[in-house]
């Protein structure tokens, strides 16, 4: 019989320090391989300090960060998208993303090509001459996608990357990014503060506890993908549900009192 695939992120006894402050931990957490992994919670409960530590941005005080098996290096483990997009205003569009092609060793001759098939993917086919502040904030983020699937790996953090946008290009950007997500198949850890966007996203969702973070919940979101429609979605009793339970989850873990882990 073979054996399971290995996790995509494996986090055991983590405890992580800013000075004399313990911002999270002690944690335990396995993200398996395709997963879509949201992390909730209120600001300050250490949800993007453990998305830098899954990056190898940080090194933990206590306890150990795996990424395919190994201790995590900034820039190779993962494809990366921030809360802003970080983009080169020198740089056009299609240059932004040449780069990151680049960087990964992707020989000159097929990088146009993988260019095209980039922007494609995000539907940004049409602007790749054009400098970044041409386009719009949302085009923006879909560049800064775009640029991280450039990177030939299978994971990818994204740390609030839509809280700055307006609704309708959120909710279009959200439904990108999860399509993109099925059709890739890489695994995605994502941080919000939104239990909407939590709920609509993720495989599973994660609530962290007030500083220093701890899991609150853990929960497996069992809701239908394929075929289906954001509005439909979102109008069916089972995400309501979830909803309801998330953001309960949230509210107390945001005192500090404790929830459940299942």
């Amino acid at each position: 019989m073979s054996s399971p695939p290995e996790p995509a992120v494996v986090v055991e006894g983590v405890e992580h320090r800013y000075g004399t402050v313990t911002a999270l931990g002690p944690l335990d957490l396995r993200v398996p391989s395709g997963s879509f992994l949201v992390l909730v919670g209120a600001s300050g409960c250490g949800k993007s300090t453990l998305l830098r530590l899954i990056a190898g941005f940080e090194r933990p005080s206590a306890g150990s960060v795996r990424v395919a098996g190994a201790e995590p290096v900034p820039g190779r483990g993962a494809g990366l998208v921030f809360q802003a997009p970080r983009l080169l205003p020198w740089k056009t569009v299609g240059g932004n993303v040449e780069l990151a092609l680049r960087y990964a060793g992707v020989p000159r001759q097929e990088r146009a090509e993988r260019v095209a098939q980039l922007l494609a993917r995000v539907g940004l086919h049409d602007v790749a001459g054009r400098r970044t502040w041409q386009i719009s904030g949302g085009q923006q983020q879909r560049v800064a996608i775009a640029r991280a699937l450039a990177v030939p790996n299978p994971l990818l953090l994204l740390d609030e990357p839509f809280a700055a946008l307006d609704a309708l290009t959120r909710e279009r950007l959200q439904e990108d990014l999860r399509r993109m997500s099925a059709e890739t198949g890489r695994t995605c850890v994502f941080v919000t503060h939104s239990v909407d966007e939590a709920v609509y996203l993720g495989s599973r969702v994660v609530v962290l506890t007030g500083r220093p973070g701890r899991i609150a919940l853990d929960r497996d979101i069992d809701l239908p993908r394929a075929g289906v429609e954001p509005d439909e979605l979102r109008g069916l009793p089972a995400y309501a549900a979830y909803r309801t339970e998330i953001g309960h989850a949230v509210r107390d873990a945001a005192q500090e009192k404790p929830s459940r882990t299942v």
